[in-house]
C-alpha cells in the first residue's frame, strides 16, 4: 500500500477553481444525488465543501421540497457557486457560504441530511470534519460522506488516471493524481468513523475509486 501524500487543503486560486469547475463530474455526482435519494435525503440539507455548486443546484433539480445549503473554504470556488445559483430555477432553496469543515457555524442537529462529495482526502486529520458532520446532523437524518480511496500501488494510480481523467489536460490528470494519493483506504475510514461518533454508519465501496461512509434515514 502506498503512503498516503497530503495534498492542499483548500484549492482557492482562481486557476484552481477554474480547472475543477471545467472539470466533467456529470457521471460521479449524479450517482452520488442518486445515492442520496436512495438514503432518503430530505428537508434542511448540508453540503459540506461544495466547491463550485454542482451537486447543491443537483439536488434542487431532483428533490422538490429540499434546501440545500452548501459550504466552502474556498472564495474562488464559491463564485462559481454564486454564479450557479442565480442561473438556478430553485434559488430560493439554495444558500451558500463560507466556513471551515472543521468547525461549523451551525446548531447542532440542525440538518435533516448533511453530505460531503471528494473533500475528506484534502484534509490532513478529518476527525473534526467527521466530529462536526455527526454533531449538525438530526437523530436519524441521512449522512453521505463520499470520497477517493487510496489505490494500493502507483501503478494503480497511473491506471486510473489514464481511465477518468486521460482526456482532460496534464493539469487536471495531475490535480487528479494527487487526490488519489492522498485519499483514505476503507480500514483507515472505518476507523476515523467508529472514534467520531460514525461507528453506526456503514462503509461502501461505489467504484473503482470512490467509497463512501453513510447512513439511511431512519
Amino acid at each position: 500500500m502506498i503512503t498516503r501524500v497530503l495534498e492542499p487543503e483548500v484549492m482557492d486560486t482562481a486557476e484552481e477553481a477554474s480547472s475543477y469547475d471545467a472539470m466533467d463530474h456529470s457521471t460521479p455526482n449524479t450517482a452520488f444525488v442518486r445515492r442520496l435519494v436512495e438514503l432518503g435525503a430530505h428537508g434542511r440539507v448540508l453540503d459540506i465543501g461544495c466547491g463550485p455548486g454542482h451537486i447543491p443546484v443537483l439536488l434542487c433539480d431532483t428533490l422538490p421540497d429540499v434546501h440545500v445549503v452548501g459550504v466552502d473554504l474556498a472564495d474562488h470556488m464559491l463564485r462559481y457557486a454564486e454564479a450557479k445559483r442565480h442561473a438556478s430555477a430553485h434559488a430560493a432553496r439554495l444558500a451558500f457560504q463560507r466556513c471551515d469543515a472543521k468547525g461549523l457555524p451551525f446548531a447542532s442537529n440542525s440538518f435533516d441530511t448533511v453530505c460531503s462529495n471528494t473533500i475528506l482526502h484534502h484534509i490532513p486529520d478529518p476527525r473534526a470534519f467527521l466530529r462536526e458532520a455527526a454533531r449538525v446532523l438530526n437523530p436519524g437524518g441521512v449522512l453521505l460522506i463520499r470520497d477517493l480511496m487510496r489505490p494500493w500501488s502507483h501503478g494503480r494510480v497511473a491506471e486510473l488516471v489514464a481511465l477518468h481523467a486521460g482526456g482532460g489536460t496534464a493539469e487536471q490528470q495531475e490535480l487528479f493524481r494527487a487526490s488519489l494519493c492522498a485519499a483514505f483506504t476503507p480500514f483507515e475510514l472505518r476507523s476515523l468513523a467508529d472514534e467520531c461518533g460514525l461507528a453506526a454508519a456503514e462503509i461502501s465501496i461505489d467504484s473503482d475509486r470512490h467509497m463512501s461512509l453513510q447512513l439511511s434515514k431512519v
